[in-house]
């Protein structure tokens, strides 16, 4: 009984860990295992009642009542409208032209869209579905091997979680209680940089393996230089604008991340019920004024084209709105139940049992840390970056933040250098099975000729260059504090 007493903050996560394999919801085994050994706390002496009541205390204060949490619904909110109004597919197709001459310019396209997407919606499983539906059809059809098809779209859907606004971002600096607007500003770096990772390797593998990414039509015409510029300047220059004013305005310190989370949702429904129909509308009156129609003729095209791209506007916003709510509402319960998981575990001294063991080992700054982040990788393949980032950084981020790394990088940015190796680690869970969702996201929407196993070799490449960039990071702090310094000092 005293081995149990002891040891009960270990006994605790034992049962947790246990429970999440049984594939109960996440909030209800994390809730109830923090309430639960709660009771047995005061049923054996460790805790006394009241100390429960400070459960409820911190989920209030912590989650229900922290304001940087407010970014999490206007930016979901964001998302699901770009998703659901066509931006996407507008996006694409004008990657897609401009990029059709160079050697897998429809993977380089499908990159692209998920790194514009991760700075526009920052939603992981929105995005590989998205990407999936309008991209992986054509490139079957184009010949393109199953397996880099599968494992482009998998790698580019899943930047949403490490660029700029990312809702995993928000949790991190919250938990760290660093700004998010620092936060932001050093993940760009490195998300960037993870992206031209995968489009170096995408295009070497395109020359040096033709066969895997066929090469498209050769040639263009006059006409085509025309439609190409149209298409470049409808399907992204809104967006990019939208982009700008979202992380520009975090960058310039024109607005608070909370703000520019508003600005960002308030500039999807412009973008999708304004300025998109608005620019086809203007398209048509332009056709029809070039072709010498009547100006009633010319009048009425405008309208009807802009009402057509208007058409189920209500069913859009309903909809949206539906699935920000259900994707807040499950973010903020996970919120809510690890938050009491972990201050029971604190309760009961699990924070000072683990930080004297690791103390007791005298191992190095850098040990440490590359034992964090070797535990967080191999807990990748089994659980979300949501219940990772909850469940881990509380314990072992004390203990990292504490250590000395000398010369190669300052107390002031270890917290931030941190965070984003930590964000690049969790990166990879999205994509190792055999829980990755993102993996589950694409096969449940992928032609029947595309199998697991086409998915499965598709995106060991692609998790290889995580690990490549999350060295680069470890190696040269640089890559992510070079902005925050730029802007900050």
């Amino acid at each position: 009984m005293t081995f149990f007493i002891e040891y009960l903050p270990l006994f605790m996560f034992a049962t947790m860990a246990l429970l999440l394999f049984s594939g109960f919801p996440v909030a209800f085994v994390l809730g109830g295992v923090g309430i639960a050994y709660g009771l047995i706390g005061v049923m054996v002496g460790e805790l006394i009642p009241i100390q429960l009541y400070s459960i409820t205390q911190r989920m209030w204060s912590g989650a229900a009542e922290n304001l940087t949490l407010t970014t999490v619904p206007l930016f979901v909110l964001m998302g699901v409208v770009l998703e659901k109004a066509g931006v996407a597919k507008d996006m694409l197709a004008s990657l897609n032209r401009a990029l059709e001459r160079v050697p897998g310019g429809l993977a380089l396209s499908v990159t692209l869209l998920g790194i514009i997407l991760a700075a526009a919606t920052g939603i992981v499983g929105a995005s590989v579905v998205m990407l999936s539906l309008l991209a992986l059809p054509v490139m079957l059809e184009k010949r393109y091997s199953s397996a880099l098809a599968s494992g482009t779209i998998a790698a580019s859907g899943t930047l949403g979680i490490l660029i700029p606004p990312s809702i995993m971002l928000v949790i991190i600096a919250d938990l760290l209680s660093r700004s998010v607007g620092t936060m932001f500003m050093a993940a760009f770096g490195p998300g960037l940089l993870l992206g031209v990772l995968y489009l170096a390797f995408i295009l070497g593998i395109s020359i040096f393996s033709p066969s895997s990414a066929p090469a498209a039509r050769r040639g263009k015409s006059e006409a085509d230089l025309g439609q190409l510029i149209v298409t470049l300047l409808v399907g992204l220059v809104p967006a990019f604008l939208l982009i700008f004013c979202v992380l520009g305005s975090i960058i310039f310190g024109w607005a608070t991340p909370t703000e520019s989370a508003g600005i960002g949702a308030a500039g999807a429904l412009l973008l999708a019920f304004v300025v998109r129909p608005g620019i086809y509308a203007l398209l048509s009156y332009t056709r029809f004024a070039i072709e010498g129609a009547a100006a009633n003729t010319v009048r009425g095209g405008l309208l009807s084209r802009f009402a057509a791209e208007n058409r189920g506007w209500w069913r859009l916003t309903r909809s949206a709105t539906r699935e920000a709510a259900l994707t807040t509402g499950m973010i903020f319960m996970i919120i809510l139940a690890a938050t009491a998981f972990a201050l029971t575990f604190r309760l009961l001294g699990g924070e000072h049992l683990v930080t004297d063991y690791v103390m007791a080992m005298n191992l190095t700054p850098w040990h440490l840390l590359l034992i964090v982040l070797a535990l967080v990788f191999v807990l990748g393949f089994f659980f979300d970056w949501i219940e990772i980032t909850l469940i881990v950084l509380p314990v072992f981020a004390p203990i990292i933040l504490a250590q000395d790394f000398g010369d190669h990088v300052a107390r002031a940015d270890l917290p931030y250098w941190f965070a984003i190796m930590l964000a690049i680690n969790l990166q990879t869970s999205f994509m190792t099975p055999p829980m990755g969702p993102s993996l589950f996201y694409l096969k449940a929407v992928a032609p029947p000729e595309v199998k697991l196993g086409h998915v499965y070799r598709g995106i060991i490449p692609f998790v290889g260059l995580q690990m490549l960039a999350l060295g680069l990071v470890m190696a040269f702090p640089a890559i992510a504090l070079w902005i925050p310094h730029a802007v900050l000092d």
